[in-house]
């Protein structure tokens, strides 16, 4: 079915307790062949180290795997921690995959590390990787993508001439800020940090400059889609990530855990009361509910397209929650 309003993938490849890092990947793998199918825009993997719950640290090469699987769908990053990086190899890296896979590759980037700071210290080229960089860093990439200038030394190759499409990602001002004026496409992660959500949208909106790879603002955000055939199935599936954000809190992460049935039992009401505002931006349902939920985030932001995510324990039961999402979506 014909639809105006996109709606994509965000990834992290959750990996389930009592399966492994590899069983998360071939997940996704198989997640994106199925969102191919049910005609979702993109498929975005994002980068996090040190989390035993996530598979999606090495994000290029994730980025690799699931275009190498699929068809058509756009595939790329949501995002790459830049700060993590050197501008060149990412360069080099999304350059190489676009070679690739022309027409296909996409480039979000974000200025968070993705981690915790040992880790993130540990991943960093050197003390100059900081976030303080971040606009020259997405300056630089801009350049390695673009063609050879008059005097140029340093060249990505693969990546010069390329024109890699690139995002901003972000959860605060900044990112809106920072987008606007370098006339680049926004997505918010409203998943798990919606309090800005609102000005963030309205400030890319008013001081979007066109740049050479955007003629006017593009926006989206990240939703939690958590979808089943009945509002108590959907409710039941999504106590996994209400106990994946407690344990956050309490700095007990882990591998993805199976639902519950009362999450009053988990945790104390304070704890509830904090993921409930964590995870505001989310639907949870059966079809007409999810698809009430998209009409309503989408009214309020104004965002261009809806970035779905979910963390569902079992993995059928998460590919049939895309599924719902896509067809609420299409209905919108």
């Amino acid at each position: 079915m014909a639809n105006s309003i996109p709606y994509s993938i965000l990834d992290i490849s959750p990996i389930p307790q009592g399966f492994t890092a590899a069983d998360a990947l071939r997940n996704s793998l198989d997640v994106a062949q199925h969102a191919e199918k049910w005609g979702y825009t993109r498929y975005w993997v994002a980068e996090h180290h040190n989390m035993t719950g996530n598979a999606s640290s090495a994000t290029a090469v994730l980025v690799g795997y699931i275009a190498g699987g699929t068809k058509h769908i756009r595939v790329g990053s949501g995002g790459v921690m830049l700060p993590n990086h050197a501008p060149l190899v990412i360069a080099e890296q999304f350059g190489t995959l676009e070679s690739l896979y022309p027409g296909r590759i996409e480039l979000g980037l974000g200025r968070a590390p993705g981690t915790d700071q040992m880790t993130a210290r540990a991943l960093r080229r050197d003390l100059l990787g900081s976030d303080d960089r971040f606009p020259q860093d997405v300056r630089e990439l801009q350049y390695y993508f673009g063609p050879l200038q008059e005097g140029q030394s340093v060249k990505a190759i693969p990546g010069m001439n390329t024109n890699v499409p690139i995002w901003i990602l972000g959860s605060s001002l900044y990112g809106a800020q920072l987008a606007a004026h370098f006339g680049l496409p926004y997505a918010f992660a409203s998943h798990f940090a919606p309090e800005q959500l609102l000005e963030a949208m309205k400030i890319y909106h008013e001081l979007f400059k066109p740049s050479t790879q955007q003629a006017k603002p593009y926006s989206a955000f990240v939703m939690n889609v958590v979808a089943a055939d009945t509002d108590e199935e959907a409710r039941h599936l999504f106590t996994t990530l209400q106990q994946n954000v407690v344990r956050m809190r309490r700095n007990t992460r882990g591998q993805l855990p199976p639902p519950i049935t009362d999450m009053n039992e988990f945790c104390e009401p304070h704890e509830r009361a904090s993921a409930d505002q964590a995870l505001q931006v989310s639907v949870v349902g059966s079809l007409e509910t999810v698809k009430k939920g998209m009409r309503h985030w989408l009214d309020t932001t104004g965002a261009d397209e809806i970035i779905c995510t979910g963390q569902i324990f079992d993995h059928q039961a998460r590919l049939r929650s895309f599924e719902i999402a896509a067809q609420a979506a299409q209905g919108l």
